[in-house]
């Protein structure tokens, strides 16, 4: 039997949330792990449970349209700059990290305690699951 567009869909978002939940299990300075689209749009994501969020619906909305545009912007160096494997964004409260894939944006929230070389053992592992 053949499945729908819809079945197909649901399947991919399920796929995609597993990573999010292999992601966020990885350390405990993972605060969120979320997949978004090119619009900014969220595809799945998953908070650490027990944490407040820091930010509400929109503001949240308004950060991935941001992210996911910078990107956008982005690509057109990549030919002279080559692909983009991660970035990283220092904040105040927290450090995000991002990666920027076939299937959209990884969008990772890390606790602001974390040192340099645990974000950068979370890089590592992040790079063997997606």
């Amino acid at each position: 039997m053949q499945k729908t567009p819809s079945q197909k869909w649901t399947e991919q978002i399920t796929q995609h949330r597993k990573k999010c939940q292999s992601i966020l299990e990885l350390s405990k300075s993972i605060r969120y792990v979320g997949l978004v689209n090119e619009y900014g749009r969220t595809l799945t994501g998953v908070f650490r449970p027990g944490l407040a969020t820091l930010l509400s619906d929109e503001p949240a909305r308004n950060e991935f349209f941001l992210v996911s545009t910078m990107l956008a912007m982005r690509n057109k160096a990549s030919s002279a700059l080559g692909n983009m494997d991660s970035a990283i964004i220092n904040h105040n409260k927290v450090t995000l990290i991002i990666f920027q894939r076939k299937e959209g944006i990884y969008y990772i929230s890390v606790n602001k305690s974390a040192t340099p070389n645990v974000i950068n053992q979370i890089i590592a592992k992040i790079k063997k699951i997606i």
